[in-house]
């Protein structure tokens, strides 16, 4: 069966994997999932990813951050456009995570970024997920 909502999957996995504190999660290869892994390794969320290879689409392999006492790093994931109801937004409204404290991963013509940088390159998009 296919699935439709593949990001969906990939930040439930990493909430799950969290929450039980695993040490690594992995979740299915695509260049979106990679853009989304490359934010939250840049943003501090995890620690690293690998590709793994396994002769078809390959595994992404996330290794996750926790602090003293393996307290989590990532306190929230949650997906925002989902496939029935797609949001979008202006570098303008931009929406703030947390009053800046977490970060909002966005889809624009130049890639997904954060919103951060979508609002210093003054760039609009979909906003698919908020991470704090």
């Amino acid at each position: 069966m296919q699935m439709s909502d593949v990001i969906a999957d990939m930040l439930t996995r990493i909430r799950n994997a969290n929450n039980a504190k695993h040490s690594t999660v992995d979740i299915p290869a695509s260049n979106m999932k990679k853009s989304i892994a490359d934010i939250l390794v840049e943003e501090g969320y995890v620690k690293g990813y690998q590709i793994v290879d396994n002769g078809n689409q390959g595994i992404i392999r996330i290794t996750l951050k926790y602090m003293e006492g393996k307290q989590k790093v990532i306190r929230g994931i949650r997906r925002i456009s989902k496939p029935g109801l797609r949001i979008y937004a202006g570098y303008e409204d931009m929406p703030k995570v947390m009053n800046g404290l977490g970060v909002a991963i966005v889809s624009t013509s130049k890639g997904i970024m954060t919103d951060k940088k979508a609002r210093s390159l003054k760039v609009g998009g979909e906003v698919l997920a908020f991470v704090w």
